[in-house]
């Protein structure tokens, strides 16, 4: 590598139905790269062989990315390798055949002998912050995993100021070179083409909804939104909060199972309706006719559901936490997380105050925001690769 040549770096795939948050990232990065930092960073998609090769198709679309599926990247794959060894030496190896100047390490360590420099993203630490939500086992897994990261003195990269604050709480022993990237988001213009009100019109959406695109995990707060419907219920008031996201949750089975008998005896299957796991271009009709988006969320790195509704300037009513106020600079409805009579206040405010919504177009000022994103995460990864 030369400082004019195109860094090559290395991803491991995130499926959309595990974390829909992380493809996400991975998306709006690449498109982000490829318009505004064209022949600067070539990202470089490993995958198992199984992955969901709709996923890997969509991302291979945007110019610039390589797609690569090799057994060694399968997550059933044992690696041992990398404790007795020091390195995933499959994973290496594939590195090396494809020419890679650096690793982007995202919840999977490659090794602290790994022949490559190497930045580590933690987008968050749900798992200290709500412990309760891990097993002791998952708790720890995940910790001892950011703590080899950073003693193998990784290049650290952050997404918020919040997770910054929290790192150095977590963590203060840390030396390493450590970078806060704020991402922004781009739906690129194949997934603007469904028309929204035909949507509105397959999911049976009244002209006035709110939206909730949350994966059905136990920190994302479905409950304050059941709760809140229900406060306006006895009152003999009616909103719509329309749901989509997978709802599956490996370490709670019977979650979303709860929640939904919850709509159902407390008869709100009008009030509360989950579209199921829609795909992304129906998740942007939504969002662009909704009067609302809603995230209740108890913890955040840095919404990616938030960002979406930035760039389409669709309202916000927000879980009122650090993140979502540093995302936002205060240009949202806040409530406690667990604060329904707040929620259910603002729901109807809004519900009130708010016509039905034409379809948002794109903010004319997305481009500054992409183009600082794209500019900072190159930026931050020829530095890690030089300073290795």
């Amino acid at each position: 590598m030369t400082d004019n040549a195109p860094l090559r770096v290395a991803f491991t795939s995130i499926s959309r139905s595990h974390w829909a948050g992380g493809y996400n990232y991975q998306r709006n990065l690449f498109v982000a790269l490829g318009k505004y930092c064209p022949g600067e960073i070539v990202p470089v998609i490993f995958a198992g062989v199984g992955n969901e090769t709709t996923e890997l198709a969509a991302l291979a679309q945007i110019p610039g990315v390589e797609v690569v599926q090799s057994p060694a990247f399968d997550h059933r794959r044992l690696r041992l390798g990398t404790l007795a060894f020091g390195v995933d030496r499959a994973a290496a190896a594939e590195f090396h055949a494809r020419s890679i100047d650096l690793v982007f390490e995202n919840a999977r360590f490659f090794g602290w002998r790994l022949p490559f420099p190497a930045v580590a993203w933690f987008p968050d630490f749900q798992h200290r912050r709500l412990p309760q939500l891990f097993s002791v086992p998952a708790r720890w897994r995940r910790d001892l995993g950011f703590r080899a990261q950073i003693a193998a003195g990784r290049h650290i990269l952050l997404s918020s100021k919040s997770a910054l604050n929290d790192y150095r709480k977590f963590y203060p022993r840390s030396t390493n070179d450590i970078s806060v990237v704020r991402f922004a988001a781009l739906p690129v213009p194949g997934l603007l083409t469904a028309a929204p009100s035909e949507i509105m019109t397959q999911y049976s959406l009244p002209p006035k909804y709110f939206y909730l695109p949350n994966q059905f995990w136990r920190h994302k707060n479905h409950q304050v939104v059941i709760d809140a419907l229900t406060i306006l219920k006895m009152r003999g008031l009616d909103v719509v909060v329309a749901a989509t996201g997978s709802p599956d949750d490996p370490r709670e089975a019977d979650y979303f199972g709860g929640l939904m008998r919850q709509v159902v005896d407390r008869d709100l299957k009008i009030n509360f309706r989950y579209l199921g796991m829609i795909p992304l271009e129906h998740v942007y009709a939504l969002l662009r006719t909704s009067i609302a988006l809603v995230n209740p969320s108890r913890f955040e790195g840095w919404s990616t559901t938030v960002e979406e509704a930035k760039s389409f300037g669709v309202p916000m009513i927000l879980s009122d936490i650090d993140v979502h106020r540093e995302q936002t600079g205060g240009a949202a409805h806040y409530f406690g997380v667990d604060d329904a009579r707040s929620l259910a206040d603002h729901l109807w405010q809004l519900s009130q105050a708010s016509e039905p919504a034409a379809a948002r177009d794109l903010l004319p000022n997305l481009d500054d925001r992409m183009q600082a994103f794209a500019a900072e995460f190159a930026q931050v990864m020829r530095r890690a690769a030089r300073h290795a």
